[in-house]
């Protein structure tokens, strides 16, 4: 064919029928004949990854509805550290002449910390973390049209880093967040995250869930967290996080970075998981777990096949502690639970998560697998050791150890805090907002070893060091693995 032959169709469409010139009509053109009975849009246009163009006012309806439930948080606390006799000169903060000189004068100093909290409901209870206002002696919350309140700690758990505060003079138009159902959440669905990252003010990022149950990453005791990629940063601690109906799924707790800023894995604790822990801080002002008192953990294949079971997945139990709710349900060692209360467990993290949920005093329902036979195994839950014990105790009622709450140091603590068993001394419990104790920097979870110098070894030896002080003591504490002095002045 010649190179004219080939251009003729090309020369036809552009040559009217007539050879006579005429307009050219758009509406017959190649293009709009193509288009002409096509949808007017055939191809959605994505604006963000996952969402469609039209989604776009969804987000920002969602954004703009539930602001106004998440304040920012600045919480201040007293920091009292060890000094070396040499502050003045970094030189000599050295283990050398620790070692000769002592740890020095206690020192303090004002500590600020900024988070984010949500409004829960409309009588001021605000939730948040822990690690924001868990050791705060003063609490500022300031709402998203700038109004500042003070605010007072409720109640808080460590173990899950979830905090409840209350606004001591509430305005009569706060707006609660609806709480959402964190167990429907599906992988892959937008969620939005609020606070005030950096402190620079209220932001709204968008992203996915981008897991759910995650656990075993050594942030906190009991995890299950929700994984989002959503930007999460410094300050967005205590935030929200919230689905496209603007119901709240989860409260923003850590981020897991190298940086330690934004690298697409961030972490909420789930709502079904707050929600009532909250309600046992507003009640009862600390959270009561359930304890069965085993030693358990996961199947692998290993196991599965040295043990000769058939079983997939289940919680192994690898010790059973005596005169536990285990042992008197008639729990044994090799044992493979397959169920707690009817629903399957199936991993060491979801059977502990069950139990410490159901709570003390609960009756329960094992399903174990033992001899290649399925057995049904019934007891009650107890506290937790050292959690409510009656060996506890408070110092007297007006001296410098007022408002400190202390218990033994028994086996469960030891292994929490990991301390030795040569470590000799008394667990700090609990410390009253404002007290002396608090003023000193005194947390729970510390261990008095020396109260003027004299060995406490145990809560009787405590007390009668106690009764023999005056308003200024001298404490030796251990905390993260190592000492410090703390002066503790009574105030009056």
């Amino acid at each position: 064919m010649s190179r004219f032959a080939a251009l003729l169709p090309a020369l036809l469409l552009s040559v009217p029928a007539c050879g006579s010139p005429a307009k050219a009509d758009p509406e017959d053109s190649p293009l709009a004949l193509l288009t002409r009975d096509a949808p007017a849009q055939q191809v959605p246009v994505r604006t963000a990854p996952g969402l469609l163009a039209g989604d776009l006012t969804i987000v920002s309806d969602v954004a703009e509805a539930v602001v106004p439930s998440v304040v920012n948080i600045s919480a201040t606390r007293t920091v009292v550290r060890a000094g070396t006799p040499f502050d003045a000169d970094p030189f000599f903060d050295d283990p050398f002449f620790r070692r000769f000189f002592g740890p020095g004068l206690p020192q303090e100093r004002q500590a600020r910390s900024l988070g984010s909290g949500v409004i829960v409901r409309g009588d001021g209870i605000i939730l948040t973390n822990h690690h924001v206002v868990g050791e705060a002696d003063a609490i500022e919350v300031t709402l998203h049209d700038g109004r500042t309140y003070e605010a007072e700690v409720v109640g808080t758990d460590p173990k899950s880093d979830v905090g409840v505060i209350r606004l001591l003079d509430p305005p009569d138009d706060l707006k609660p967040i609806e709480m959402g159902d964190s167990s429907q959440l599906r992988l892959g669905q937008v969620v939005l995250a609020i606070g005030n990252p950096f402190g620079v003010g209220q932001t709204v990022t968008m992203g996915i869930v981008s897991a759910t149950g995650r656990g075993n990453l050594g942030i906190v005791d009991y995890e299950d967290f929700i994984q989002t990629d959503a930007a999460i940063n410094p300050g967005n601690s205590g935030g929200a996080l919230v689905d496209l109906s603007g119901r709240l799924v989860g409260i923003n707790t850590a981020i897991a970075s190298r940086s330690g800023g934004y690298q697409g894995i961030g972490f909420a604790i789930p709502s079904n998981m707050a929600d009532p822990i909250m309600d046992q801080l507003l009640v009862d002002g600390h959270v009561d777990r359930g304890y069965l008192g085993v030693a358990i953990q996961d199947l692998d294949d290993t196991l599965r096949e040295a043990m000769e079971l058939k079983a997939e997945k289940g919680v192994l139990i690898a010790d059973v502690e005596p005169g536990s709710p285990a042992e008197d349900a008639g729990l044994r060692r090799g044992d493979l639970v397959l169920r707690f209360n009817g629903k399957p467990v199936a991993d060491a993290r979801e059977l502990r998560l069950a139990v410490a949920a159901a709570g003390s005093g609960t009756d329960f329902e094992l399903e174990v697998l033992r001899d290649g036979k399925e057995r049904k195994l019934k007891g009650e839950l107890a506290s937790i050791p050292g959690e409510g014990s009656v060996e506890q105790g408070t110092a007297d009622a007006t001296g410098p150890f007022a408002g400190l709450e202390v218990a033994p140091l028994d086996r469960a603590a030891r292994q929490q805090l990991g301390a030795g068993p040569r470590l000799e001394g008394v667990l700090v419990r609990g410390v009253e907002r404002g007290s002396a104790a608090a003023r000193a920097g005194l947390r729970p979870g510390d261990v008095i070893l020396e109260v003027d110098r004299r060995p406490v070894p145990d809560v009787e030896a405590f007390r009668s060091a106690v009764s023999r002080s005056g308003d200024t003591v001298l404490l030796l504490v251990w905390r993260d693995g190592r000492a410090t002095w703390i002066g503790l002045r009574h105030s009056g």
